[in-house]
């Protein structure tokens, strides 16, 4: 496949802080074929306004009402016709001007791309890597002990993607790349930085319901002795994580 063409989806709501960088991370990079695609859930505040700056760039624009992030998301999808497809949300960037470039220059015709990711604060300042690094080769029971690739850098071929089930609500999100990697063939780690991730708190109502549902998630794929033992795999790494986070510090 010569120059194939990625289509970025950036889901935002409310994000006027966020927004600007995240579009200018896409707009910078030194890739020619990049279908960029911007959704917006109707913001109260500004969003649109600084969205429309770059109407001119941006391939695709939708400001409407949603019934939540993975409902804005599966709208990006239905508008994609990019070879790839990759999820940028406002806050997070992509890596530098060449990310794109080395990831389509790491191998040829693969059916999943994936790479690091670092975490960044709120001033784009980095503090790491995320506390799960990506496996050499990612396939899809690599997810049992956790979300070991990140959302933002993980790019899979559009046709292997289904929609995001809207019955999970903060998790659906594992679903999918779950779902991906089962369909895909050749997954190829890129060993490059894909992007940066915006640290962000989350309430315990949320933290809670997360917690739930990825346990489900789990369930559904892995079946439930096996989702009962990885849980209990990572509470016995967890405590160690947390010592060995402490002494570097």
């Amino acid at each position: 496949m010569a120059t194939p063409k990625i289509s970025i989806i950036t889901v935002v709501y409310n994000g006027a802080s966020l927004i600007e960088a995240t579009i200018k991370s896409v707009l910078d990079q030194n890739y020619v074929a990049i279908e960029y695609i911007v959704i917006d859930g109707q913001s109260k505040d500004n969003t649109l306004e600084i969205i429309n700056r770059y109407s001119n760039r941006i391939t695709k624009i939708v400001s409407e009402k949603d019934s939540g992030i993975y409902d804005a998301m599966n709208k990006g999808l239905k508008l994609a016709t990019g070879d790839y497809v990759l999820f940028l949300n406002a806050g997070d960037l992509l890596f530098d001007t060449t990310t794109i470039s080395s990831v389509f220059a790491s191998a040829i015709d693969a059916d999943i791309y994936y790479g690091n990711t670092a975490v960044i604060d709120l001033n784009g300042k980095i503090l790491g890597d995320r506390r799960l690094l990506p496996p050499d080769n990612l396939n899809w029971k690599s997810l049992k002990y956790g979300m070991c690739v990140s959302h933002q850098s993980f790019i899979p071929k559009r046709l292997l993607c289904d929609f995001y089930d809207l019955n999970y609500k903060i998790s659906s999100d594992i679903d999918w790349v779950i779902k991906a990697l089962k369909e895909s063939k050749n997954t190829v780690n890129t060993h490059t930085y894909i992007s940066k991730f915006l640290e962000g708190g989350t309430s315990n109502n949320r933290r809670k319901l997360a917690l739930k549902e990825r346990f489900l998630i789990m369930a559904k794929h892995y079946g439930l002795i096996a989702t009962l033992w990885s849980h209990f795999v990572i509470l016995l790494r967890y405590p160690i994580h947390r010592l060995t986070k402490k002494s570097m510090t």
